[in-house]
């Protein structure tokens, strides 16, 4: 077997370091597992590894974790690629790799790849919708939550695997060649990590860079930054577009989702028959349309799945209406961007609840939708100054600051009036105050049916 006996430290104890180690282990290799954080973070999960014949070290990263006589270094994505660890494998010209790629080597099934700045989850839990739908047996995984490395032994050569896949994780890729890869989108993000917007786009085209012309790339068409890498690009593209006829592919005529391909059109719905609000989500279903047809998908199954859809947690996720005031949970926004794409959805007058992680952004970017669609803004986190700083250069008139979630869905509550939504949409990670975005959007629900 290609680890047999191969010496591998997977740095980062998360589900999918986890989940990478006993996959490494079960193929013969010898895995150490590191993680900075004390062992008790970790529940019952080191014992379990232990007794699989897998070492594990925590609470730091002690003198000679990484030696030279290591074949292979597994990152967590979210460690950046400047920590000491990782330079020093650097140094002794060590393999280093995310457990994405390690799960492809074992891949039995073809892969679908979707990445993007913003609406990633949203369109590949619909892609998995559309195959289900068709009768194609998928299973979705990736970024989405659970780890290719947990379930790809068992995926099978019939079926379709559905990946939500970051700029973290392709970057720690080699060989990886999904059959169909989507670009959704590319906007700033995660330049704390990646430095440079060029390599943040660099990593998102790592998602493509072993496809051949047997394999299907799906593309933004109305994003000129997307379509300037379809250059480089061997595979076959298949581009959708909300705003222009296109000779092939996915896109809107006359109110009505279109796809085109031999020269012939197809209706799949009408926009009137989508449930997702906004733009944004237009783009995600047009996405996952593409991406559903190119994977053997028949108009019928796609429209069926399209119009029962009804959309993702944390997404623009319908909380409740109390008072005649509807509250919405975004908080899969962590950036200007999604935030914008959310807040622009609304037709009447937004309550914003903002803020986070500060990440050296001024925010300038919300100006125009801060004029145009909110009416006041409560923020929190790190981020909550230069936000209300931002507001109040729009010319909002009612700006506060809180430092909980709870406070900012009853300060919301008062400033709102019947006909008005609240939107959680921070524009900001989540980690300054939160261990994840999810946590924070649950927090925010609890919030507003218990108020």
């Amino acid at each position: 077997m290609k680890y047999q006996g191969k010496k591998v430290l997977v740095l980062g104890l998360a589900r999918s370091g986890a989940a990478v180690a006993r996959l490494l282990r079960k193929n013969g290799a010898q895995v150490t597992v590191n993680d900075q954080k004390d062992r008790d973070s970790f529940g019952q999960v080191p014992e379990e590894l232990e007794q699989l014949g897998i070492q594990v070290v925590c609470g730091g990263h002690p003198e000679g974790i990484v030696s030279p006589d290591l074949d292979l270094l597994v990152k967590n994505p979210g460690i950046p690629y400047k920590a000491a660890p990782i330079r020093q494998a650097q140094s002794y010209r060590i393999p280093i790799v995310t457990e994405v790629e390690i799960a492809y080597q074992f891949a039995k099934a073809p892969i679908i790849g979707i990445t993007g700045s913003n609406g990633k989850t949203t369109t590949t839990t619909l892609t998995g919708e559309i195959l289900k739908t068709a009768g194609l047996r998928p299973v979705v995984a990736g970024n989405i939550g659970t780890a290719l490395s947990e379930i790809i032994e068992d995926v099978q050569a019939d079926q379709w695997l559905v990946a939500e896949l970051s700029s973290f994780q392709l970057m720690g890729t080699q060989t990886f060649r999904p059959r169909i890869a989507a670009l959704l989108n590319l906007y700033q993000a995660h330049l704390d990590y990646h430095g440079t917007m060029e390599e943040y786009i660099e990593a998102k085209r790592r998602l493509f860079a072993n496809q051949t012309a047997l394999d299907t790339a799906v593309l933004n068409a109305d994003q000129a930054a997307v379509m300037e890498l379809a250059g480089r690009m061997q595979a076959r593209i298949f581009p959708f577009s909300a705003s222009r006829r296109l000779e092939e592919g996915v896109y809107v005529n006359d109110e009505t989702i279109c796809i085109r391909t031999d020269g012939q059109d197809v209706q799949v719905c009408t926009l009137q028959e989508i449930p997702l609000k906004g733009a944004h989500n237009l783009e995600n279903v047009l996405a996952a349309a593409a991406v559903g047809f190119a994977a053997g998908a028949v108009p019928e199954a796609i429209r069926e799945a399209i119009v029962r859809f009804k959309g993702v947690e944390h997404r623009t996720e319908f909380v409740a209406e109390v008072n005649g005031v509807t509250y919405y949970n975004d908080s899969k926004a962590t950036n200007p961007e999604a935030a914008i794409r959310a807040v622009t959805s609304f037709s009447n007058p937004v309550v914003l609840i903002a803020g986070g992680l500060d990440r050296g952004i001024d925010f300038l970017e919300l100006l125009p939708v801060l004029q145009q669609h909110v009416k006041a803004i409560v923020a929190l986190g790190q981020s909550a100054d230069k936000l209300l700083a931002v507001a109040e250069k729009a010319g909002v008139s009612q700006r506060l600051k809180v430092d909980s979630i709870e406070e900012a869905v009853r300060q919301a509550a008062f400033l709102a009036a019947a006909g008005d939504s609240v939107l959680l949409s921070p524009a900001c990670a989540s980690w300054d105050m939160f261990s994840s975005f999810e946590e924070r959007g649950r927090i925010f629900k609890k919030a507003v049916h218990t108020m």
